[in-house]
């Protein structure tokens, strides 16, 4: 494989409270998954986020969420498809403000936790979600869980969808996540880590909590930034995939263009 895209979750500090460190991360990956405001981050944080990426080259997406800051966005919210679409667009919208005064551009969106795991199974709310990206921007991609229902009915609706694999979340031997509330479902181990990555990039597949082979067609893979070590392990990560010879490089640039213009690039 010549190369694969290695984003990470990114603006998600709030006020005086900080979750990861962005700027040492924006080092390491290609693209940015920046919160909206609605599991986490502010408009302050969403600034410094977006600008540091446009200017570092990485490409920046929206990671929209459920409207559940106390809950990081982990909580399941039982809203009218109707009202999602309107959250979802609202989220989206202001990110690309943001991206505009950076001189950047927002090239695709990543659900958020419990979105992200619902719309891999619930029709509902991923027809919801693809409806607001087709509203905002048709030009948007989606990344999404191998297999998903959200994904299927993007490409129906004519939008470009990328899958991404986890680097340090246990698979169930469906394909999709372990929760987060059982036990093994974060792997912190950084070796650990790296040899899942390789195998998933080069071979396709992953082992499952139960010891099952799950096949993986990834286009980028995920390092969380909010979990231990996320640094160290996202560090670790590239150059094993460079060592071996794999290029790490954006997957939502389609056309060539630049990915920020000089305004960001001089900032």
């Amino acid at each position: 494989m010549a190369g694969i895209d290695l984003n990470s979750d990114m603006g998600e500090s709030f006020g005086r409270w900080t979750l990861g460190d962005d700027t040492a991360l924006l080092d390491v990956v290609s693209s940015a998954n920046v919160a909206c405001g609605f599991h986490a981050g502010d408009p302050a944080g969403m600034f410094r986020t977006v600008g540091y990426a446009a200017s570092h080259g990485v490409t920046i997406g929206a990671h929209v969420a459920y409207r559940d800051l106390a809950g990081f966005g982990r909580r399941y919210v039982d809203e009218t498809p109707a009202d999602l679409t309107a959250d979802v667009i609202y989220q989206i919208g202001a990110l690309e403000g943001i991206a505009a005064a950076s001189g950047a551009r927002v090239r695709y969106v990543k659900p958020h936790g419990a979105l992200y795991n619902r719309i891999a199974v619930d029709e509902r709310h991923a027809k919801a979600v693809v409806e607001a990206i087709t509203e905002v921007d048709p030009s948007l991609a989606l990344l999404t869980l191998p297999g998903s229902v959200v994904g299927r009915l993007a490409e129906d609706a004519g939008l470009r969808v990328f899958r991404e694999a986890f680097a340090d979340r246990a698979y169930m031997p469906d394909g999709h996540l372990v929760s987060r509330r059982e036990p093994g479902a974060v792997i912190t181990d950084t070796t650990q880590v790296t040899s899942r990555v390789l195998r998933m990039v080069e071979d396709g597949t992953v082992t499952a909590i139960d010891g099952t082979v799950v096949k993986l067609d990834a286009d980028s893979v995920c390092v969380h930034g909010d979990s231990p070590g996320a640094v160290t392990m996202a560090t670790a990560v590239r150059k094993a995939l460079e060592d071996a010879g794999i290029g790490v490089r954006p997957f939502a640039i389609e056309d060539g263009s630049p990915q920020v213009s000089t305004k960001a690039m001089k900032s």
